[in-house]
């Protein structure tokens, strides 16, 4: 490999007679997920570098083609929302696959189960007898005044103690090792693009797939069901599962199309629901049929307009009392989100320790609380350095990177910060390890996080992959598709 310039991802590949990698520079700065810091491919990733780097370009320009008509013929489709509103782009793929050994997964997934474990403990306490707060583990006003808890749960036992059935947690990798960078509680999304970028490049790439032992993830829709089966409510021996979405207008509503075909149930919206005497029915050609459980794409304010906002036209009147009287099971349990808050985040690895006695073992990223004086004042003293939230947005709206910002628009944030302290966090900017991607001159490294997805029934099951989420654009940190990132194929090996 040799120093040389480099283009936006998304061309057609290397020029005839080039190499793929002839141009591929590593920096330090950054961990490579192929490459050492010498420019020797890694031991587990000797393999699919040799044969990538073979391959004709026209090879490669057709692997491109395939997997971007594969996504186009699916209707993998993302909305990004602008000052015109919502526009439906095709999200971009890379076709250039990541590679994690199997000592790291195995990290990986350790971390995320005792992660959850401790969210779900949290939780069952929080709306129970508030222990961690009585014992100043968390403060109490943190989680209390959080717009996301739901004085509406106190008191409510969710289903085997399980409010979080199903989490998709970001992790970064920097030369630090691996960190978690935020939990998503509420309605995480992304799996189905894990599922799609599989199957588009795994015909292109077959030999190469099988030779190197990838783990499977195709059976991902199966655990999902498994997982809201054994949540149903006592005595219900074979549980009617639907997916209840707001619809067509949804950004997310293709994986909602395709994770209702994956698992096999009925895709629902608000008004195909209706509560009588206490449980919930489903409106069919052949009359009203039981609900047990609800997967629900829709955001807590939405799902009952006689219990959260009036106004909702997308949720089922009656849906929480059923929920309340144990008739029917919600996944995941409203009230979640308190424990996804980017602040209440920060006190996750103290909440592992509180509830299992152990140490976290994935790290938080550093966050320093703007609610907090000290934290107000460092973020202010820092911005050039920091990249700052809003705790409860997601989807890299409303988020400023200053190392990327220009003096006027820290400026400008900076005021907002003053004006509403608790409602900001600030983190350094991340050092995001990088993984090859295909450009207009060859390959290139490109900014990458992992978003993994647990499930959580009566036991922890996870897929041996996640969504890898990449920043096409050069230099860019920011691998939110609506932020202009894309997606790449994870392929987690076996021993």
């Amino acid at each position: 490999m040799s120093p040389g310039g480099e283009s936006g991802a998304g061309g057609a590949g290397p020029a005839a007679g080039e190499r793929l990698f002839a141009g591929y520079r590593t920096r330090p700065a950054f961990f490579d997920e192929m490459f050492e810091a010498t420019g020797a491919p890694r031991p587990h990733c000797r393999e699919l570098c040799a044969a990538l780097d073979a391959m004709p370009p026209t090879e490669i320009a057709a692997m491109r083609e395939h997997a971007e008509r594969s996504f186009l013929h699916q209707g993998i489709t993302f909305a990004v929302h602008g000052e015109e509103g919502a526009e439906e782009r095709i999200i971009p793929i890379d076709v250039l696959p990541r590679l994690l050994a199997a000592a790291d997964w195995d990290l990986v997934e350790r971390g995320l189960r005792q992660r959850i474990e401790a969210l779900n403990r949290f939780l069952a306490d929080i709306y129970g007898p508030a222990r961690i707060l009585a014992d100043g583990v968390v403060p109490a006003d943190l989680v209390l005044g959080c717009p996301q808890y739901r004085i509406e749960m106190r008191g409510l036992e969710a289903p085997h103690g399980v409010h979080v059935a199903l989490c998709g947690t970001d992790i970064v990798r920097t030369n630090d090792g691996f960190a978690v960078l935020e939990d998503n509680l509420r309605v995480p999304s992304g799996v189905s693009y894990m599922l799609a970028n599989r199957r588009a490049l795994k015909t292109s790439l077959r030999n190469l797939f099988r030779r190197h032992r990838v783990r499977g993830v195709e059976h991902y829709g199966r655990l999902l069901r498994q997982t809201l089966a054994e949540l149903a409510p006592p005595g219900v021996a074979d549980p009617c599962i639907v997916l209840l979405t707001p619809g067509v207008y949804n950004s997310a509503f293709y994986e909602h199309m395709f994770l209702a075909h994956e698992m096999g149930v009925e895709l629902v919206r608000g008004g195909d629901l209706l509560v009588h005497n206490g449980f919930v029915h489903m409106r069919t050609t052949a009359g009203l049929r039981r609900v047990d459980v609800i997967y629900r794409r829709i955001d807590d304010d939405f799902i009952d307009p006689l219990a959260f906002r009036a106004d909702s036209q997308l949720g089922v009147p009656g849906l929480f009392y059923a929920y309340r009287l144990g008739n029917v099971t919600i996944a995941n349990a409203p009230g979640t989100g308190v424990a996804d808050d980017k602040s209440v985040y920060a006190y996750v690895p103290d909440t592992i320790r509180y509830y299992l006695g152990e140490e976290p073992l994935l790290a938080n990223v550093e966050t320093h609380l703007c609610r907090e004086a000290e934290g107000l004042a460092y973020t202010l003293d820092n911005l050039e350095t920091l990249v700052v939230k809003m705790v409860g947005e997601a989807g890299g709206y409303g988020m400023l990177v200053g190392p990327h910002a220009t003096p006027a628009e820290r400026a400008a944030y900076a005021a907002e910060i003053r004006e509403n302290p608790a409602n900001f966090i600030s983190q350094p900017a991340l050092d995001l390890s990088v993984s090859p991607c295909l450009t207009d001159r060859g390959a290139a490294p490109r900014h990458v996080d992992l978003r993994p997805f647990v499930l959580r029934g009566r036991e922890t099951r996870l897929v041996p992959g996640a969504f890898c989420r990449v920043a096409l654009v050069e230099g860019s940190l920011v691998v939110n598709s609506s932020q202009g990132g894309g997606g790449k194929d994870l392929w987690v090996l076996s021993d």
